[in-house]
């Protein structure tokens, strides 16, 4: 018999015919609906929600083959949704050394000497992760803050080196990788990129920005010799191991920041055949040139079941803050010579714009400091002027990290969705201050209640690899900003925890035109949950980070569960 007090919302009629694949019941589930925010039983079926309740359980949806999950107490949310980060990295980065947890260069050097002790004469040793500002002790010697070359240059002769700084925006490189890359002293800084020299004017091995791509030919030759079968077995590694690290972390849906065609031809092979096991949304990371040709055959929505949409374009106006890459307006605090790079002139963003309003894509604009982020919202504003017949755009900048207070109004205004990360502000903290004054650190730094209370829509994501693609971890810096040493970093600026969770699911539904499908557990929509061991919206603060993920569940189907 029904329970009296069961209130359900189907789909089709109150009462239907047709068993559910799945139930999740006696829970605290969030459903981000103003109708029915909180409820205690959900069920699916056929990849979508068809009942929310708020009884213990849903005894009339439960069939013989009715797989019921009892919560106990635990919260169910709408899976997350990570807003930027880059997938086919975060599959390569766990193929590659891990140079995250480094505490010194002194690490990462003993790192490579053991990898290189047993890879073949003139192969590529790959590393990521290091972040030469959260050492605990400053390499000796360095040029700006930068190990040189020689140690890794000593331990690794006869194979080239090439380890990507934690932002992605610098690498530092041995002699062979020099050697091969034909980098010396003569070398020219190319447009948008540093090539670090000691006082000798020799390179030192670190490349900033776009100066890494001078590693391309050499490295691309080296890769040439693989067959084309080589090639796509180890993408789709990247992909499956992108995949695993997603899932075991909630995530239902990424949003990758800039691929290739060839990339996407690979995805959309791989969730034609049912083999991607989360939800991907991807902007294109090519040439103007490019874009224009063949923009349209790129173009999808909802492809495989609403596993794949490419629909955006990416670019990037500057580099990273941590390599003193972010453009500013006025010098670093720590280095007066310089206001950062300007990697990608702000004439080929105009064209990209013109590009994007014809074709019907979004634009997201990696834009880190406040001279980039004021000429990405200059460009965008001079574009929105120009089609005033185009509505409801929802183009973005990506990171959006340092701020001059006149431009956060803007967004709002404008309507330009602020795809930021959380964790970028405790794990950037430490030099925060050092980079630019405690002046601008305070005005602009991360400032996402300042957007928020302007009316702008904030996304959250973790920028994965730069940091691991942990949704708790992101949100307890967005409800904290507390940094490893317990200081709070200008907590002021904090979202609330409702606002946290809405940031990684709803807003980043909203920014990739996806609300309508995502985000929210309503009635009708994809069956896509993330449950967890705790509750991140009523525990204790410091206790958020020990929460675990418990199930990751894709279309209704379980992708994830804990052990």
């Amino acid at each position: 018999m029904l329970r009296l007090c069961l209130f359900l919302v189907f789909a089709g009629s109150l009462f239907p015919q047709t068993p559910a694949d799945l139930i999740l019941r006696n829970g605290k589930i969030v459903t981000l609906d103003p109708a029915q925010p909180e409820v205690h039983s959900i069920a699916l079926r056929s990849g979508r929600i068809v009942a929310v309740g708020t009884a213990a359980d849903v005894p009339g949806l439960i069939g013989p083959a009715t797989r019921v999950i009892d919560l106990q107490g635990k919260l169910a949310i709408p899976g997350f949704i990570e807003g930027h980060g880059h997938f086919m990295a975060v599959g390569e980065a766990q193929m590659n050394l891990n140079l995250r947890t480094a505490r010194n260069w002194d690490d990462i050097v003993a790192l490579v000497a053991a990898a290189a002790k047993t890879a073949p004469p003139g192969a590529w040793i790959m590393g990521r992760g290091f972040h030469q500002s959260k050492w605990d002790k400053p390499p000796q010697p360095n040029v700006q803050g930068f190990p040189v070359h020689a140690d890794l240059s000593n331990v690794s002769p006869n194979n080239p080196v090439w380890l990507e700084h934690a932002s992605g925006h610098a690498s530092m490189v041995n002699a062979a990788a020099l050697k091969a890359a034909e980098i010396n002293a003569n070398t020219p800084n190319p447009p948008g990129g540093e090539i670090l020299k000691d006082a000798n004017g020799q390179p030192t091995g670190l490349l900033n920005e776009r100066a890494q791509s001078l590693l391309n030919p050499a490295y691309q030759a080296y890769l040439s010799k693989r067959s084309p079968a080589e090639v796509e077995a180890a993408d789709r590694r990247k992909v499956e191991f992108a995949s695993r690290e997603c899932l075991t972390n909630g995530i239902t849906t990424f949003e990758d920041a800039g691929s290739s065609f060839g990339t996407v031809d690979l995805i959309k092979r791989m969730a034609r055949d049912g083999q991607l096991d989360l939800r991907l949304w991807m902007m294109l990371n090519e040439s103007n040139a490019k874009l224009a040709a063949d923009i349209q055959s790129y173009r999808l929505q909802d492809f495989a079941d609403h596993h794949l949409t490419v629909r955006a374009i990416k670019r990037i106006s500057d580099g990273a803050l941590g390599s003193r890459g972010a453009w500013m307006l006025k010098p670093y605090s720590d280095l007066p010579s310089s206001t950062g790079i300007n990697t990608e002139k702000m004439e080929t963003i105009r064209e990209t714009a013109e590009i994007a309003m014809a074709n019907g894509f979004q634009l997201c604009v990696h834009a880190i400091g406040d001279r980039a982020n004021r000429e990405v919202l200059n460009v965008y504003e001079a574009a929105f002027k120009a089609h005033p017949d185009k509505h409801d755009l929802r183009w973005r900048i990506e990171h959006a990290q340092h701020l001059d207070p006149a431009d956060i109004p803007r967004f709002g205004q404008l309507g330009v969705i602020a795809a930021m990360q959380g964790i970028h502000c405790t794990s950037d903290a430490p030099f925060v201050i050092l980079r630019l004054g405690e002046k601008r650190a305070a005005a602009g730094a991360y400032a996402w209640r300042s957007l928020l209370d302007s009316g702008a829509v904030v996304g959250n994501g973790t920028d994965a690899p730069v940091e691991e693609v942990n949704p708790i971890a992101c949100y307890y810096a967005s409800v904290t900003r507390k940094t490893k040493d317990g200081s709070l970093f200008y907590p002021k600026q904090c979202m609330t925890r409702m606002e946290a969770l809405k940031s990684y699911t709803l807003s980043n539904a909203f920014a990739a035109f996806e609300e309508d499908q995502k985000g929210s557990l309503v009635n009708g929509k994809l069956a896509d949950i993330t449950v967890l061991s705790r509750d991140i919206l009523a525990i204790p603060s410091d206790e958020i980070p020990a929460t675990r993920i418990v199930y990751t569940i894709v279309g209704g189907k379980i992708a994830y569960q804990s052990k």
